[in-house]
């Protein structure tokens, strides 16, 4: 049978890490902080430092370790801002899109989607979703006055990414392309490819999952004007983002200057290829 993990206390922890390799200069410190951040969730953080599975690289300090799940945290905050933007603006695409083709509910029509579409299925999580609401004030408003019957520009206040990204997918292939087009300047795969990324990254960030030196599971599909493949790494998943964010003046300044000032304040401690990011990674986040 597997040996069980016995809790630890945290002069224990903060061992165990010493033992590891970790230079710990002020324990009062690292208790303080074990009090408030889980072991288990802080050594996340050690891996990228790991020369094997119980010994870290020379150096290492629990400080340096803080500063990067710091940068970490202020990472995910900046994306997660950027990714609100991006979410409300496909919401206004799709629903201005299919409602002013099929009608205000037609999405309750299964032809108005393609065949793989599993009508029952989505109509089952509305209902769902209507429920589960049913305190807001839109939803009261459209129960007792429309009889429960919601436009989809409204319906859609209550889709999650991840059910925008399968609305998307399921719709026609010509209304894909068109929207595609009209909205996003890409083919239809690379903007399915994309809404998807854009979920894994969201459920990441909302689940303050660690994104350095860390993948996701979607492979982002590379815009046509690049020259190099994009990785499922952050970097990949911010130049998917850049594509998709419509103002460009916003995502400089909103995005890239933020994220640049951050990652060059911690150079000292970081290592760029933990990020995926190239030598003129600066140059490639603007837009022009």
């Amino acid at each position: 049978m597997a040996k069980k993990k016995l809790p630890a206390t945290l002069k224990e922890q903060i061992a165990k890490l010493r033992e590891r390799g970790c230079i710990i200069e002020n324990e009062e410190y690292a208790v303080e902080t074990l009090k408030y951040i889980n072991y288990f969730r802080l050594t996340n953080y050690f891996k990228p430092f790991c020369v094997t599975k119980d010994r870290y690289e020379d150096g290492t300090t629990f400080e340096n370790i803080m500063r990067v799940y710091e940068l970490d945290r202020k990472l995910r905050s900046i994306l997660i801002a950027a990714l609100e933007e991006i979410e409300i603006a496909l919401r206004a695409a799709l629903s201005n899109y299919h409602a002013l083709k099929y009608g205000a509910l037609g999405y309750l029509n299964s032809s108005n989607f393609d065949f793989r579409h599993n009508h029952n299925s989505f109509t089952s999580k509305i209902r769902h979703l209507v429920e589960v609401n049913e305190d807001r004030e839109f939803v009261k408003h459209y129960n007792n006055k429309y009889r429960g019957d919601f436009p989809l520009w409204v319906i859609m206040e209550l889709f999650s990414f991840g059910t925008l990204a399968f609305f998307y997918k399921d719709m026609h292939n010509s209304d894909k392309k068109e929207i595609a087009d009209t909205y996003y300047n890409c083919s239809s795969s690379e903007l399915d490819n994309w809404i998807f990324c854009m979920n894994e990254l969201r459920n990441y960030c909302a689940h303050y999952n660690r994104l350095y030196d860390n993948s996701f599971p979607v492979e982002p599909k590379t815009p046509r004007e690049l020259d190099y493949e994009l990785q499922p790494n952050v970097f990949g998943y911010i130049m998917v983002m850049k594509q998709l964010y419509h103002r460009k003046d916003d995502w400089n300044t909103k995005v890239v200057k933020p994220l640049v000032r951050m990652i060059n304040k911690n150079m000292d401690v970081i290592r760029l290829s933990h990020l995926g990011l190239p030598d003129d990674w600066e140059q490639q986040l603007i837009s022009e």
